[in-house]
């Protein structure tokens, strides 16, 4: 790989290009969105999640791309666990970047060239679908998605710290392999919360991860995700991700001026609240007002408790990665070749 990253494989010059397909329950869509797989593609792994449609036998026995492979879940594992399946299948089999799409027709294989070009320019190591990019497009999408994808863009952006990203369950994803390589896939959410939970695990392996503005079309093809069985299991584990990526960020990897500011920004708001709140509780039970000096006491804290945490936030909105990764590697790769 050259400084660049531009100068590889095949179908992107050079570059070995893959196609993850996770499948369940859509029998009725899969063969065309296969057929619609641009060439530069070299890999197609369609997983079947233990289909009770049995999808993975349906292709075998209708698809004639010598392309296509078919690996299978004895159990269903749910979308983030069959993607994880089929990452495994194409970093064995040599691909330099894997793209993720769903096989019920939302997401569209003629946008696939433009997906991965951030990462063929060296921009990117992942690149994600956004569905809220263009405001027209919006107005074609069913309202209880546009409410879904607002609450959970913004706890994935606490939780991920990415936070010039949006629509974070967007399944069109295209990721290179180097790091692919750095994720513990056995770790990443196998169910509808895998696509937040991979945004925390990039961010931990300081990869640069950009929006790609599509459209996605909606038919009669059913959602398997229920809106009130996910509300609660995804706010948990965002809340869980959030504590797991301030400890590692800012105290177990490095110390920073965002360290200090999240500490005393908490203890100083903490203590305001619960200082005021006793004094304000004691006031309305003696009938006797707080002095000046009270209240003060009580305000400026939560004042500069509240400084402090937008100073933190300034801190972290800045401290998105910036240099890709396959840049890194190509540097580093380079030196040792000079050393040598």
């Amino acid at each position: 790989m050259t400084e660049s990253g531009t100068e590889r494989g095949e179908g992107g010059g050079g570059w070995k290009i893959a196609a993850v397909i996770p499948c369940y329950r859509s029998i009725g869509q899969v063969l065309d969105v296969l057929a619609a797989i641009a060439p530069s593609v070299f890999l197609i792994v369609v997983v079947d999640d233990a289909c009770p449609d049995q999808t993975g036998a349906f292709v075998e026995q209708h698809c004639t791309d010598g392309r296509v492979t078919v690996v299978r879940n004895t159990v269903n594992k749910g979308v983030g666990g069959a993607v994880m399946t089929g990452y495994a299948v194409a970093l064995a089999r040599g691909a330099d970047i894997v793209v993720k799409l769903d096989s019920d027709g939302q997401m569209d294989p003629a946008m696939l060239p433009a997906l991965v070009e951030p990462i063929l320019r060296g921009h990117a190591d992942y690149v994600k679908g956004n569905r809220f990019f263009n405001i027209d497009d919006v107005q074609s999408m069913p309202a209880i998605r546009i409410l879904g994808n607002a609450c959970l863009s913004f706890l994935t952006k606490l939780s991920s710290g990415y936070w010039h990203i949006f629509d974070p369950t967007n399944g069109y994803t295209a990721i290179h392999r180097i790091a692919l390589m750095r994720l513990p896939l056995t770790k990443i959410d196998e169910r509808f919360f895998f696509e937040s939970d991979l945004l925390f695990r990039l961010n931990l392996a300081d990869a640069v991860v950009l929006d790609f503005p599509m459209v996605a079309k909606y038919g009669d093809e059913q959602s398997n995700l229920r809106v009130r069985q996910v509300i609660w299991p995804f706010l948990s584990k965002n809340i869980r991700n959030l504590s797991k990526r301030l400890f590692y960020s800012y105290f177990l990897r490095a110390m920073s001026i965002g360290s200090l500011e999240l500490v005393l920004g908490v203890l100083l708001l903490g203590f305001g609240t619960v200082f005021g709140a006793m004094h304000w509780i004691d006031s309305t039970t003696s009938g006797v007002p707080a002095t000046a000096g009270t209240v003060m006491v009580a305000s400026l804290p939560i004042i500069v408790g509240i400084q402090m945490l937008l100073g933190f936030l300034a801190y972290d909105f800045q401290a998105v990665p910036k240099i890709p990764l396959q840049l890194l590697h190509s540097r580093a790769e380079r030196s040792r070749l000079l050393r040598a």
